[in-house]
């Protein structure tokens, strides 16, 4: 069943990020994730939470298959720089 993780971030190192960006969708093809919707420009419908800068919606085969991606040793440097880029929340659904 397909599995969904969502993404927020506060961005302290863009230039990190942009180097994280060019490797994250093949890290995320590894475990068959992808990106279904990612956007700067977020809106609040209801309440008042602090907006990240950025969010993400990603899918995944199944749950299995996002944690496998997240405690992947070989993605390690990859999410090393996410966390580098920025403090990241994922949110598996």
């Amino acid at each position: 069943m397909t599995t969904h993780a969502i993404v927020t971030m506060k961005i302290t190192a863009p230039e990190t990020l942009a180097a994280y960006r060019e490797k994250a969708a093949a890290a995320l093809a590894r475990h068959g994730g992808s990106v279904l919707q990612a956007s700067a420009k977020l809106d609040v419908l209801e309440g008042g939470p602090d907006l990240p800068d950025m969010a993400a919606l990603l899918a995944f085969p199944d749950r299995d298959a996002a944690l496998a991606w997240i405690s992947d040793p070989e993605l390690a440097a990859v999410h090393a720089l996410r966390r580098a880029g920025g403090h990241s929340s994922i949110i598996l659904l």
